[in-house]
């Protein structure tokens, strides 16, 4: 039988490493070719070009055939 309430001793304690803040310049130094940069009034961004994991899969195997 399922229940809503979670085992006590299940949670793990998960450590993230916090965000590296970055000037424009240094974000454009830092990208990759498969990497772009937003940039808002509060925030610059580094992300991929192709979001899913599939599509960059997909464009690399692509890049290799070419």
């Amino acid at each position: 039988q399922l229940t809503n309430i979670r085992a006590a001793g299940s949670d793990e304690n998960i450590l993230l490493t916090p965000p590296i803040r970055m000037s424009l310049e240094q974000a454009l130094d830092f990208i990759d070719d498969d990497e772009l940069v937003e940039v808002t009034p509060q925030n610059v961004r580094l992300r991929k070009k192709l979001l899913k994991e599939v599509d960059r899969r997909r464009a690399g195997r692509h890049r290799e055939a070419v």
